[in-house]
């Protein structure tokens, strides 16, 4: 009953604890890294822990100790519960949850269950993100175990609180860079002369950061001209404080970034005309801020502070802010102040600045390739041509026909071949039954002739005449035959190139006298025939030369000469075209009537523009009737 009784009371206590620890670090505004130490501290009085750590995860797999806390504040050394926490730390991190695992002392018996433990808690804080803490539990069983680690789960929500203070001041933070940025912005904006608005800008950021002198200068040319400097009504150029001023504004524009003196050992930029306007008029603390617009540095700030008051990084953020907020107004005024003069020579100044600079290089390749493109187009001039289809056909062809009703015996030639004259034999018809035919007729013959000499030597002169035409009759026959068996060998009667007559698979078939066998025609009568559309023939006239190519020797260019202009339109798939007969002045000895291809006529000469829009020009003043 009464450890019950002290129970509670440790419970009640631990509760007041917790809510006045709670409110503490709601209200808490330190480092990160003070606050974790505070907040292993009480997690580990909280929870009843030994000692805790907090324990990153870096990307390297190492582990980095953030905040440790010991009871027994004399132990210097890294006490060896956390080499241990740190060496399965790899395993846990990933988990995403409380885990316990056992610690086992050297002096421990295996057989015994492991008295301490080691807890891990995972954490996670805004600036720093996911983190875990580890803590040294002595708990004998699992009851209590569960006990401490439900409370160290629960103090881990202590963080929360911490996170949303942080949020809040980094919030104040904002709004307070956001609020001096917009009454600057507000004091420049009530005023709409350029010389007013300037000393205005100079004055309210003076009296923002309390400045001892701020000013403001723009670009001319390769040189920058002080406008405005805060609580100072007149000055002049011959100043050699406003010459010193001018100076520093040049250094920061040539390096086209923020200059500030003093500067960190680690920088990088030169800050020798601010080193010696610090020096000259000081000691002072220097910032140069560049106004751009549109990526150009179009103004300098330049801030002189005590170097007691040195500018800190926020209050830097915070003036680069402003700037980009007031820019745009004061270029603005500082372009429409300046005199028509003034802005006519700036604007061209830009736009040759932008022609011949260095920047949007392709850009510029781009519009002299187009600039270059129309000026060709515009001014060259090429063949103009008119394309249109072709076939290769004969002006002269020697048909070969059957001489006689008979069979096919052999065949010689196929097409394509060249033929002599009167020589080359084509083909040879069977002639076995006309040598019979010959055969009866000469024995027939014979007996007419017998007749004849019986009726001679019997004095019957009339029986002998008719016995003499009847072999009259059959030597006629004769001669037929003897005239058939000698056509049997067919030739041609003209030499060339054999265009019709595949007969080779046709040996042994029948035909009839007057039958078509063979086509001969000499080479040097091919011509050709073009198809012109009908929205060239305008541009054909006769005499006019071309070369055309045959889709079976597209290499090879024949010349050509237009020989006839035919008057009349014939459909040709689909197409109205009108006929061109052209001569060749070249006979390659490959060409075959029937070859088909592509020719062209050149016309003249024309502008590009005129040759490759002329198809489209003339189906516009078609639809719109021009």
């Amino acid at each position: 009953m009464e450890r019950s009784q002290n129970y509670h009371k440790y419970q009640k206590y631990t509760g007041h604890a917790f809510a006045r620890i709670a409110k503490q670090i709601g209200r808490y505004d330190g480092s990160s890294k003070q606050f974790l130490e505070n907040l292993l501290a009480v997690q580990c009085f909280l929870g009843q822990a030994d000692s805790g750590a907090i324990l990153l995860n870096n990307e390297e797999r190492s582990v980095s100790v953030l905040a440790v806390y010991q009871r027994d504040k004399k132990e210097q050394s890294i006490p060896a519960w956390l080499n241990q926490a740190a060496t399965i730390f790899h395993e846990v991190a990933p988990v995403g949850n409380s885990i316990v695992k056992p610690l086992h002392e050297p002096d421990e018996p295996d057989s015994q269950p492991p008295r301490r433990h080691i807890l891990f808690v995972p954490l996670k804080m805004v600036d720093i993100g996911r983190i875990t803490a580890a803590f040294l539990i002595d708990a004998s069983d699992n009851i209590s175990l569960q006990t401490i680690r439900e409370r160290l789960e629960l103090t881990s929500n202590l963080l929360g609180l911490y996170e949303k203070r942080f949020l809040q001041q980094t919030k104040e933070a904002d709004l307070m860079k956001l609020q001096k940025a917009m009454e600057t912005l507000s004091a420049i904006n009530r005023l709409s002369r350029f010389t007013s608005t300037a000393m205005a800008f100079c004055n309210e950021v003076a009296s923002q950061w309390q400045c001892d002198r701020v000013s403001i200068g723009f670009p001319q040319g390769r040189y920058v001209r002080v406008k405005a400097i805060s609580h100072t009504e007149d000055f002049s150029r011959k100043m050699q404080i406003v010459q010193d001023m001018e100076s520093a504004m040049e250094e920061c524009l040539d390096q086209n970034r923020e200059i500030l003196y003093p500067s960190d050992e680690r920088a990088t930029y030169i800050h020798r005309a601010a080193a010696e306007l610090s020096k000259k008029y000081g000691p002072l603390s220097v910032l140069s801020v560049p106004l751009r617009q549109d990526g150009d540095v179009r103004a300098v700030l330049t801030l002189e502070r005590e170097p007691s008051k040195a500018l800190s990084l926020e209050e830097i953020e915070i003036i680069r802010l402003t700037c980009e907020l007031c820019s745009s107004r004061l270029l603005d005024l500082y372009e429409r102040d300046r005199w028509f003069g003034a802005r006519l020579a700036s604007k061209v100044r830009s736009v040759f600045a932008t022609l011949v600079g260095s920047r949007h290089t392709w850009a510029k390749v781009a519009a002299i390739l187009i600039f270059g493109a129309i000026l060709f187009l515009i001014f060259a001039k090429g063949q103009y041509r008119a394309k249109a289809p072709f076939v290769l056909e004969a002006t002269y062809l020697q048909i070969v026909p059957v001489p006689f009703d008979g069979y096919i015996k052999d065949v010689k030639v196929e097409i394509g071949d060249e033929v002599q004259g009167g020589e080359t034999v084509l083909a040879e018809l069977d002639t076995v039954e006309l040598r019979l035919q010959l055969a009866a007729a000469k024995a027939e013959k014979a007996g007419y002739l017998k007749q004849v000499a019986a009726a001679m030597r019997d004095g019957e002169t009339a029986q002998a005449q008719i016995a003499q035409a009847n072999a009259d009759k059959a030597q006629a026959q004769i001669d037929l035959l003897n005239y058939q068996i000698e056509q049997a060998k067919i030739v041609s009667s003209i030499s060339g190139v054999v265009v019709k007559g595949d007969l080779k698979h046709e040996i042994g078939a029948p035909v009839k006298t007057g039958d078509t066998l063979f086509e001969v025609t000499p080479l040097e009568s091919i011509r050709s025939e073009l198809m012109v559309p009908e929205d060239q023939i305008y541009d054909i006239k006769v005499g006019q030369e071309g070369y055309l190519a045959t889709a079976s020797y597209p290499s090879q260019r024949i010349k050509f000469e237009v020989e006839r202009i035919s008057p009349m339109a014939e459909v040709v798939n689909k197409r109205n075209v009108f006929k061109v007969r052209v001569r060749l002045l070249e006979n390659p000895p490959w060409m075959r009537p029937g070859m088909e291809g592509v020719a062209k006529i050149s016309i003249g000469k024309r502008h590009y523009v005129w040759i490759w829009t002329r198809k489209i020009v003339n189906w516009i003043r078609m639809k719109l009737w021009l």
